[in-house]
């Protein structure tokens, strides 16, 4: 039985971003928010882990097969075990096809991470 835990990405609002958490400048993160942003950031937080996200979100067709986004420096084993934690973060979906599986970057996820970094606007 696994004991991991999903990011928890709610529906979408309506201009498509999950609401993960607020933009840093709009106020203070809830505990819940913050533990939601840590573990996206720190899953993030390997260089291997980054290249291997960078890699299937700059992938042709947003999605690449794990063949293809082997060369990163480490034994396949060892990126396999990446991958997984960027799933597990909530970060990358996958699909098996055969005998080799498919990983697509969460379309909510950057967009959430984008809207996290990014200044509150200032309605008039």
């Amino acid at each position: 039985m696994s004991n991991t835990k999903v990011l928890p990405l709610l529906e979408s609002d309506a201009q498509g971003v999950a609401p993960c958490c607020p933009p840093l400048t709009e106020r203070p993160f809830t505990a819940e928010e913050a533990d939601t942003a840590a573990r996206m950031f720190k899953a993030l937080g390997d260089p291997v882990r980054l290249r291997l996200f960078s890699a299937v979100a700059s992938h042709e067709g947003g999605e690449a097969c794990v063949c293809d986004i082997s060369d990163v420096g480490v034994s396949q084993p060892t990126v396999s075990h990446h991958l997984k934690k960027l799933k597990e973060a909530g970060l990358l979906t996958s699909e098996r096809r055969g005998t080799w599986v498919y990983y697509r970057v969460e379309p909510s996820v950057l967009a959430a991470m984008g809207r996290l970094l990014t200044t509150a606007s200032t309605a008039a």
